[in-house]
């Protein structure tokens, strides 16, 4: 069993590669989609994205099997407040967003009747953004989190988890809050520390521009290129995790305080036992083929 009719609110990067990834996967459902920026729908028509986009979200909705909210996650419940009336009974409402506790929070009060909400949080992306950033082969062995409520329907939970395996997602369950305070170590406050350290790099007028752009070692062109995300979307990201982004930050600040008096004192053994045992972590993601160990991490040169 499939959705007859996929309907996706905002048309970013995301959405639009849930699109070409079912595009890919031959999937015969229908897709419509709409964002609030006109540009960004004018843009999606040009470019053949989703079969029909609508300039209202009330209008993408209508008779969808399966509405993803692709927003940033301090508008998904105004945005649902909009869609509520529209939604047909027996739909499933779901959202890419990158916190969960405070999505479900904002989405739940709104769900009519006969509607289900199975959040979820594909973990993918780039540093692009826009209708144009899209591409089928994002979701690829990386894994989709879901984290729906304990009164949430197993064939509704189910039927999802099949649709991001068919984009090529690893998907996997986890609570809300356990979802969250783990982002927090894996996306969220590394995020914070790139933002922090290329703001530094700007900061520091002793070091010019030129020569931050110009010799710019692998680490720092990392950070920069975190750092280019989407500005809105972590803005929402840190003040709807703020709890387990702040309590993850206090322990960051624990360890660069020891890293720090080691450095000072000169104890040499404690920053090569703290390499050590960070060096293992690295090897973990490799070996899960979430990444490459080929030079310069598989990259293109540019």
């Amino acid at each position: 069993m499939s959705y007859k009719k996929v309907a996706l609110i905002g048309l970013g990067l995301i959405a639009s590669s849930i699109f070409w990834s079912m595009k890919r996967a031959g999937m015969a459902t229908q897709v419509s989609g709409t964002a609030r920026s006109a540009q960004t729908r004018e843009t999606a028509r040009k470019i053949g994205l989703c079969d029909e986009v609508t300039d209202t979200a009330a209008d993408a909705v209508k008779d969808a099997d399966l509405v993803i909210l692709c927003v940033p996650v301090g508008a998904m419940g105004s945005v649902m407040a909009e869609i509520a009336p529209h939604l047909k009974r027996g739909a499933v409402v779901s959202d890419v967003g990158s916190t969960k506790r405070s999505v479900i929070d904002a989405v739940t009060p709104h769900l009519p009747d006969g509607v289900q909400f199975v959040a979820a949080h594909p973990l993918a992306g780039t540093e692009h953004s826009g209708p144009e950033a899209g591409f089928a082969e994002l979701f690829d062995n990386r894994w989709c989190l879901l984290t729906p409520e304990a009164e949430a329907d197993a064939d509704a939970v189910s039927m999802l988890a099949d649709f991001w395996r068919a984009l090529g997602a690893n998907v996997d369950q986890m609570d809300p809050d356990h979802h969250d305070l783990v982002l927090a170590v894996t996306s969220h406050v590394p995020h914070l520390i790139a933002y922090t350290m290329v703001g530094v790099a700007d900061d520091l007028h002793r070091v010019t521009d030129s020569e931050v752009i110009n010799y710019s070692a692998a680490g720092f062109r990392d950070f920069t290129r975190i750092a280019a995300s989407d500005p809105t979307m972590w803005r929402d990201v840190f003040l709807s995790n703020k709890e387990a982004s702040l309590e993850i930050l206090g322990r960051f600040t624990e360890e660069m305080f020891a890293l720090q008096r080691a450095i000072r004192k000169g104890d040499g053994d404690h920053l090569h036992d703290f390499f050590t045992r960070t060096r293992s972590i690295r090897r973990g993601i490799i070996e899960a083929g979430q990444d490459t160990d080929a030079p310069n991490f598989g990259r293109h040169k540019t």
